[in-house]
């Protein structure tokens, strides 16, 4: 593992996710899944999300999008999170959604509103 590439991971999971949701992540890893949390925290959040290539927010956007493609609710709940707390409105992700309808089938925008709402709530958003 790089060290330095998980902590800067660590520090931009933490700071999009939250603390409690990715502590709780790590806490809960075991032998078998701790891997991932390391795969995940070094890779996608140490190296892809901190390329300077794309902003937070529209990373945010991307992962709404692509989450909805793949039909993958537990991670779009994390990702419409993640999207508030990097600037992405409501509104936004109402579009998102819709473009997603249009090109990955109704059902997977469907879903993903239902998915959302369900967010908001929890969030008093």
């Amino acid at each position: 593992m790089n060290e330095p590439l998980f902590e800067d991971g660590l520090k931009t999971r933490r700071e999009v996710l939250g603390s409690e949701y990715v502590d709780n992540s790590l806490k809960n890893a075991g032998e078998f899944d701790m891997p991932m949390q390391e795969l995940v925290t070094q890779y996608c959040w140490g190296d892809i999300w901190n390329r300077p290539g794309l902003d937070r927010r529209t990373r945010s956007l991307l992962n709404l999008a692509m989450l909805t493609a793949l039909n993958r609710p537990h991670e779009l709940k994390v990702h419409v999170r993640g999207a508030l707390t990097n600037g992405v409105t409501k509104e936004e992700i109402t579009e998102v959604f819709l473009q997603a309808a249009v090109y990955c089938g109704v059902p997977a925008g469907v879903d993903s509103f239902r998915t959302a709402k369900e967010v908001f709530k929890d969030m008093g958003v």
